[in-house]
Parts: C-alpha cells; sequence; structure tokens
C-alpha cells in the first residue's frame, strides 16, 4: 500500500462555512445601534465645523440618481364621477337658490322685522345709597277705635267740619246738618252703607284707629295716615292752624300767539301745592281756558316763589289755588 489510505469517516469531513445571518439578528443589530452613541458624537465639535464649511464650499460629488421605480395609473375623483358634472351643478344651483329664496322669504315677513325693530333697554341698578325720604305728617284722620278703618264711602267734601263721620249715624236727629271731611276734591268713592275709606279692606265697620274726627289711622279731620285735612298722606289745606302761603316773586305769564290772534281773554284757576321751600309742585289745571293759555299759566306760576305755609312754628306744605289772569291792552 503506497499512500496512506485515510479512514472513511475521516476523509469525508469538508471545512464548512459561517451560517449567514437571519432576518432576526439584522433587525435586532439596527435597534442595538440606536442605543449606541453614534461616532460623530465623539468627534471633537471643530473637526466637525471644519468638515461642514468644506463640503459647503466643495460639496461632494454624489452618483447620479437611478429610478428603479414606475408610476401607475390610478382613479380620480374626477374619474369617479365623469359624465356627471352637469347634475351636480344643476343640483348645487338649485340648493343655493332654494336658500336665498328662503333668506328673502324670512326678511319680508311683517313678524320678523317687528321682532327685529324691538329693542330692549337694559337699565344699570343704581348702588349707591339713597338716603331716606323725609317723613313729614300730612293729611290723615282717625278716631280712637282700637280697629283698623274699613271699606266705605267718604263723606261729603267741605272746608269746614261740623258733623265728623261715625259708623253708626244718629237716626232722626232735631237738627240735621251734613257730615263732613276735610280733603280734597278728587277722591275716589264707592257706594256703601256706612262711611269709610274707599281704598281699605272689608271687615267690622270702622272708621280706624287713630286721633281726631276723620278716617284712617293719622291725627285729624282727613282720610288715611298723617295729620291734619287731606287724604292718604296729603299736604295740608289752609285753616285750623294751618296759613297759607304768600306769594313773594310773582312772574307775569306771557301770551299765547294763538289767544293773541284771536284777541282771546280770561283766567286759568291752578291748584298747587307749596312746599317747605316756598316752591310750587304738584301743579294741574281746575278750569282751563284753551288756545294755549293753559300750558302758560302754569309755565309761569312753576316759576313763582313763595313764603311757605306755616303750622306750630313750622314751614309745611299747604294746597293753595292761583288763578292766572289774560288780559290784552
Amino acid at each position: 500500500m503506497s499512500e496512506q489510505q485515510l479512514p472513511n469517516n475521516e476523509s469525508s469531513k469538508t471545512p464548512q462555512s459561517a451560517p449567514a445571518p437571519s432576518f432576526e439578528d439584522n433587525y435586532a443589530e439596527s435597534h442595538l445601534a440606536h442605543l449606541l452613541s453614534p461616532s460623530s458624537i465623539q468627534t471633537p465639535w471643530y473637526i466637525g465645523l471644519y468638515q461642514g464649511i468644506k463640503e459647503l464650499i466643495n460639496p461632494p460629488k454624489l452618483p447620479p440618481l437611478e429610478i428603479t421605480s414606475k408610476p401607475i395609473e390610478v382613479k380620480t375623483m374626477k374619474g369617479l364621477y365623469a359624465g356627471n358634472e352637469w347634475k351636480a351643478g344643476l343640483v348645487s344651483t338649485c340648493i343655493n337658490g332654494g336658500i336665498f329664496l328662503l333668506l328673502i322669504l324670512i326678511g319680508t315677513n311683517k313678524q320678523v322685522q317687528d321682532a327685529i325693530k324691538e329693542q330692549i333697554t337694559i337699565i344699570a341698578p343704581v348702588m349707591r345709597k339713597i338716603p331716606p325720604k323725609e317723613q313729614i305728617s300730612k293729611g290723615g284722620g282717625g278716631s280712637p277705635n282700637k280697629l283698623p278703618e274699613t271699606q266705605g264711602k267718604l263723606p261729603k267734601v267741605a272746608p269746614k267740619q261740623f258733623v265728623p263721620p261715625t259708623v253708626h249715624p244718629i237716626d232722626n236727629p232735631k237738627l240735621s246738618m251734613p257730615v263732613t271731611i276735610i280733603a280734597d276734591s278728587d277722591l275716589p268713592n264707592i257706594n256703601a252703607a256706612n262711611f269709610g275709606d274707599p281704598l281699605a279692606g272689608l271687615g267690622i265697620p270702622s272708621t280706624g284707629n287713630g286721633f281726631g274726627t276723620g278716617i284712617g289711622p293719622g291725627r285729624g279731620p282727613g282720610v288715611g295716615p298723617g295729620s291734619g285735612g287731606g287724604f292718604g298722606g296729603g299736604a295740608y289745606r289752609p285753616g285750623g292752624g294751618v296759613s297759607l302761603p304768600v306769594p313773594i316773586t310773582k312772574p307775569e305769564p306771557e301770551y299765547s300767539e294763538e289767544a293773541r290772534k284771536a284777541k282771546y281773554q280770561g283766567s286759568v284757576t291752578l291748584q298747587i301745592v307749596v312746599n317747605e321751600k316756598g316752591e310750587p309742585t304738584e301743579i294741574r289745571v281746575v278750569k282751563k281756558l284753551g288756545l294755549g293759555l293753559d300750558e302758560k299759566a302754569i309755565e309761569a306760576v312753576s316759576k313763582w316763589r313763595f313764603k311757605p305755609g306755616m303750622k306750630d312754628g313750622k314751614p309745611v306744605a299747604v294746597i293753595a289755588t292761583i288763578e292766572v289772569s289774560f288780559r290784552l291792552l
């Protein structure tokens, strides 16, 4: 045997190459590379700056870009609706026209126009403190009765009171005199069998729990609270310790053009309330003249100044009647 022969099992063995890395290994290595710091961070900053300037001045030449993909034609929206353009335009025109006509119809509606014209005025509340109004005892009446006044008719209004109102009047008196009360002439009244306050409530007949010869919880021959003559706390009437106000300044009234052309003459009667300061308030016409002279009389009397009426040495509000005459020279 000239050549040494190896065993069959050893001669059959040949060198084998390393196995190729799988996809999972490459995927893991790529993710692991993100966890490691890149080499550019380890490069000094001045070297990176130098390389950036160099590439900016003399950029490196890159190989030409080879396009391996080809464009593929796809369907567009125009292709989906091709041939129906006129239908879409007609539908859009009809919708817009309907909305426009609806707006015109709503705008020409009478109720909508009235609602638009309505304005709501918002008034800010007054936050400042308003001092309380001075309480002045005026008007009123009553009688010493524990029960409050009840509803009933008022007696006859007169400047003097001879017979006060009572709940149970005397039947068949020997000397008959009308029951009177001192109050304003334009008082509310009702038809009732007994005397009382027309504005009070129903109940056991009573003229009030005040003091005096009137009706109500006040003092005096009037009606309502307060004292003196009057109704419901109104101003005093002259008499019974109340003096008349005296005019201090009296500007003359002017003639209206209508009355001057018609040569119209006469007098206007006014009822006023002269307050504690001597100023005329609550001016109203009792006897009218017309042709603009009533307004001229009110305008003139509103400029008058008075010495106020007095009661117990103190100025009080008093009702007064004034006659303003108009005469042509």
